[in-house]
């Protein structure tokens, strides 16, 4: 049976402050061009210029909406070595991070305090 094309994203951007920002989407490219152009989050608008830093792919957007709850409730560390294990294992020919995750999951971003 083939193999679904995964439908949504969550991604970490690191803010000019050094903060980081997870957010979930269904087109990585163009959500992070709005928050880089200041017409994402609220969080991010003064905070540019942003770094995509981390991204991962999921099923569905509920999976997707999940995975970024999960992760915005981890401490600051553990989004670094999330960070930094998903750059040592695979970064692919633009640069970007990519991390497959295997979970089920609209198109919303949220605010990283940290």
């Amino acid at each position: 049976m083939a193999q679904r094309a995964a439908c949504a994203h969550v991604y970490i951007l690191r803010c000019s402050n050094g903060s980081l920002y997870t957010g979930w989407t269904t087109d990585l490219q163009r959500r992070v061009a709005d928050h880089s152009a200041g017409r994402g989050g609220r969080y991010t608008r003064s905070r540019r210029p942003l770094q995509l830093v981390y991204s991962e792919s999921h099923p569905s957007r509920s999976a997707a909406m999940q995975r970024e709850a999960a992760i915005k409730r981890w401490p600051r560390a553990r989004k670094l070595a999330l960070i930094t294990a998903a750059r040592n294992t695979h970064v692919d020919n633009a640069g970007e991070l990519k991390y497959k995750h295997g979970h089920n999951s609209s198109d919303k971003d949220s605010e990283e305090e940290e």
